[in-house]
């Protein structure tokens, strides 16, 4: 089956018909009919399929026996997301398999096609959970104290999605040597270049802090300005704050959601907690940064009689990949060497390039820079040459 096959069956599931975004969340009905395709296309080629605890899934061609290579990505979303984001170096890594074996090839190492549980940590707040549990980076204690919005444990979700958890770290990576990751790129670098594949060399520290605010609700129209403990106005300097100081900084600072209570429009609320995402290029520019707007909000907290509490959710420290192997999947291709360039965004791949698995990632260049968004793209002229860039590493490593 072909790429184009494959996309068109895959590109419908789960997608908004008012926004045309996508709302694949982890273990919900949409993100499980997805793995059930990708079972299918696994079964269509006779891949051994294999399962953890955690939701992670790896499909291999051939007996692994400790030596094996892996490609793939992960299959949910963001909230109202793109289409791109994670499933194309799945369909892909299913299409280079299929251009391999076109090929003639038969690889000496085995090849896994795998797809890592809520990497975007849109439902249970903790990226790349699938593969934090299953390298040991995340603990099932802590992984059991997961809820979402609703209130749901992570347990009964998978539960009720026909899983039977059993979290922790799991075996289903001890035969993987080497990790390739496919990728759309969140930016416009490849761009800028004029490339359609890149490579990546490092992924840029992040975090995800909430950030508590409290105050004392009271009524919108009998309480004077000067007599209120408002903390949605100590909210509101602290967005500002991060905006400025990340701007200063050459560095990354997001509020991208927030919960108010009561959430009334003629009520001052009595709490307002909102989720900083903070993306830096060493570790220390990120510590520097949380500090600084940590500091600042505080401040404001004091002159505007609120309370704060800042909770690290999800912080991911710098990941430099394997440069060998990125200069070897790079270099002397027909269109000439792939360009090696950094991400800003967290993936699978750093994980498990952090658990020690020499790791490696493709970039598939997006004209519009937009991700996690419904206006993410990438021309299928540039998915067909992600596809061929792939199969071309594979028959590299696995040959």
């Amino acid at each position: 089956m072909t790429f184009e096959r494959m996309w068109q069956d895959l590109h419908p599931v789960g997608r908004s018909a008012t926004s045309g975004g996508y709302f694949r969340q982890p273990f919900g009905s949409a993100e499980r009919e997805c793995h059930a395709w990708f079972l299918e296309e696994c079964a269509r080629r006779d891949l051994t399929v294999r399962h953890d605890g955690n939701g992670n899934t790896v499909a291999w061609w051939g007996d692994p026996d400790g030596d094996g290579v892996l490609t793939g990505s992960h299959l949910d979303s963001v909230l109202d997301g793109g289409a791109y984001d994670g499933p194309l170096g799945v369909v892909s890594a299913l299409a280079a398999v299929d251009l391999l074996r076109e090929r003639g090839f038969l690889p000496r190492r085995a090849i896994g096609v795998g797809a890592f549980a809520e990497e975007e940590g849109s439902r249970f707040g903790l990226a790349c959970l699938g593969s934090r549990l299953a390298t040991g980076a995340t603990t099932p204690a802590a992984a059991r104290e997961l809820r979402d919005r609703d209130g749901v444990p992570l347990l009964d979700a998978m539960a009720a999605a026909g899983l039977e958890p059993e979290l922790g770290r799991s075996t289903l990576l001890d035969d993987v040597a080497v990790f390739v990751e496919l990728h759309v790129e969140q930016g416009r670098d490849l761009v800028d270049r004029g490339h359609a594949i890149g490579v990546a060399s490092e992924i840029w520290p992040h975090g995800r802090y909430r950030f508590d605010f409290a105050g004392e609700a009271n009524h919108a129209g009998t309480t004077r300005m000067e007599d209120r403990h408002d903390p949605m106005l100590t909210y509101a300097m602290t967005a500002l704050a991060a905006a400025k100081q990340a701007r200063l900084a050459g560095q990354r600072a997001t509020f991208g959601r927030i919960d108010v209570a009561p959430n009334g429009t003629n009520a001052v609320p009595s709490r307002v907690t909102g989720w900083l995402d903070a993306r830096c290029a060493t570790d220390a520019d990120l510590a520097a940064l949380l500090g600084e707007i940590e500091r600042q909000a505080q401040g404001r907290a004091e002159r505007d009689g609120t309370h704060l509490v800042v909770t690290a959710e999800s912080v991911s420290g710098a990941v430099v990949f394997d440069p060998d192997l990125a200069a070897r999947i790079a270099r002397d291709h027909e269109t000439g060497d792939w360009p090696v360039i950094p991400t800003m965004a967290g993936h699978d791949a750093g994980i498990l390039s952090a658990a020690g698995v020499p790791t490696a990632m493709i970039f598939v260049r997006n004209p519009t820079g937009v991700s996690h968004s419904p206006d993410e793209f990438a021309p299928m002229a540039d998915c067909l040459a992600g596809v061929d860039a792939l199969a071309d590493t594979l028959e590299r490593l696995a040959g």
